[in-house]
């Protein structure tokens, strides 16, 4: 192999980790405020059959409103938000409210780079909502490629491409994000098989940097032939 070659497999390396946090982003920016959608919803449909039942219990009040005070507190700080959120988290665990304040905090502390703080506190968060879980299993897999656990990071885009699997956007970014752990890996069948997915799947996809997934193909094919 040239010095070359040499080269630009260390700058793929090395440029795992930017490539697909800023693909994680994009996924992610948007998000916060359909998260706080779907949640007051679920937060006021579930609050209004308590209230008209007579069942509206103290820790389930309690935690609504711990939850609800934290946005005022952070007012767009990510550093007092990830902390905030994540105390809600502890303290209310598996309710409804806890989870979304896992899922918060998770987002809070990868803005701020705490790759291991957002892994714990993404895996905390769970919905049966299909798609808004696939996108909390992406950022989880974007927290373990920057911790450059790689084996992690493709079991929790393999979980969110099983929840997105007709998704026209989410499910080839998910492909696009194991291709690159393939490819710095040197995996380059792994990676191809990825790219040709897409193609087969989804294939008015695009990834929006100028390069067709021909393209991205015929790559990984040149490099097999050698």
């Amino acid at each position: 192999m040239t010095t070359n070659e040499n080269n630009q497999d260390q700058n793929a390396i090395d440029n795992l980790n930017d490539h697909l946090t800023m693909a994680g982003q994009h996924l992610a920016t948007n998000k916060r405020i359909i998260y706080w959608c779907i949640a007051l919803i679920v937060i006021f449909a579930a609050g209004g059959a308590a209230w008209y039942w007579g069942y509206l219990q103290p820790s389930y009040k309690n935690s609504q409103n711990a939850l609800y005070q934290v946005e005022t507190k952070a007012a767009g700080n990510d550093s007092i938000a990830a902390a905030e959120y994540a105390k809600v988290a502890d303290k209310y665990g598996s309710s409804d409210a806890g989870k979304l304040a896992a899922l918060q905090a998770g987002e809070a502390y990868y803005r701020l780079g705490k790759y291991d703080n957002a892994a714990k506190y993404l895996k905390a968060f769970s919905t049966k909502d299909d798609v808004m879980q696939a996108q909390a299993d992406v950022l989880l897999g974007d927290s373990y490629v920057n911790l450059k656990k790689y084996d992690e990071a493709l079991a929790a885009f393999d979980a969110a491409l099983k929840l997105a699997s007709g998704n026209q956007q989410i499910a080839p970014m998910i492909l696009w994000k194991k291709a690159n752990i393939f490819d710095a890996q040197k995996k380059y069948q792994d990676a191809l098989n990825c790219y040709k997915q897409i193609k087969e799947a989804y294939p008015t996809f695009s990834f929006g940097n100028g390069i067709t997934i021909d393209a991205y193909i015929s790559r990984e094919e040149a490099r097999l032939a050698k």
